[in-house]
């Protein structure tokens, strides 16, 4: 059901790879919230996902950009403003990867250029992005930023390696440009922290599936999903939540303030 909520807004999705990934159920709800969007990833992502069949049922054109490169980022915005008419109203940044996850490697055995890869692409890119677009003006007053974390930027989770030092990182750049934004333009930048989700990048973490189950048993309202993140998302890109601004928001069924659930204790 749609209530309207984005009409005649303009923004940028970036990180959707295939249907399974939150971004793409962002993009959806985005559209079907009224707003009119550009869609973007890596070009590797572009070959390898299926991005061109939700550009084509969105109405969504597709500009390719590797989230490192300040020329593509440049390129980004410049191409999305002449497309939209104007200057954009939301971003949304769900971007991250990790090489040393992705081959197995322990936290204690990590290769460094590895992890510089991984904080440059995970979270360094989070503030380019934001960088870009107040050096290009490329967002409109009162607009919206939103980046997706995780919880591991609190409390440990081993198999997450520094995946959970970029989400710090990351959560730390929306407070400290979510001033420089609100004091110029009023635009406010805020972090959604998610529940494990079952996507192409997160089932790629090792035991997930088992910590899937353990999050939603200990969760009072379970796991949230992806189209409820993304019905989150809208809600900070409408006007509803203009006074919102530099804060990490847990979406994660209330794991985050639980101790121990008994449904846990029982399955053991």
């Amino acid at each position: 059901m749609s209530n309207n909520l984005l009409a005649n807004k303009k923004g940028i999705i970036f990180g959707a790879l295939d249907d399974k990934s939150i971004a793409w159920k962002i993009a959806e709800r985005c559209v079907a919230e009224g707003a009119a969007i550009t869609l973007t990833n890596a070009p590797v992502a572009l070959r390898f996902g299926k991005i061109q069949e939700l550009g084509e049922k969105l109405n969504a054109q597709i500009i390719p950009a590797d989230v490192t490169s300040q020329e593509d980022l440049d390129n980004l915005f410049s191409q999305s403003m002449d497309i939209l008419g104007g200057k954009v109203d939301f971003v949304l940044h769900s971007v991250g990867m990790s090489l040393n996850v992705r081959k197995k490697r322990a936290y204690t055995d990590i290769k460094y250029d590895w992890m510089q890869k991984t904080f440059d692409i995970s979270a360094i890119s989070f503030h380019r992005m934001m960088q870009t677009m107040y050096k290009m003006d490329a967002i409109n007053d009162w607009g919206s930023i939103v980046g997706l974390t995780y919880i591991a930027a609190q409390r440990t989770f081993p198999d997450y390696s520094e995946m959970a030092e970029s989400k710090s990182l990351l959560e730390s750049f929306a407070r400290s440009f979510g001033y420089h934004f609100g004091v110029s333009k009023k635009v406010r930048v805020n972090t959604i922290s998610q529940s494990p989700t079952i996507t192409t990048a997160g089932s790629g973490v090792k035991g997930f599936d088992v910590f899937f189950d353990y999050a939603d048993k200990m969760s009072p309202l379970g796991n949230a999903s992806s189209e409820d993140c993304a019905a989150y998302c809208v809600s900070l890109f409408s006007d509803l939540t203009r006074m919102v601004t530099m804060q990490n928001l847990y979406h994660d069924g209330g794991f985050s303030q639980m101790g121990m659930n008994p449904a846990v204790l029982d399955s053991i």
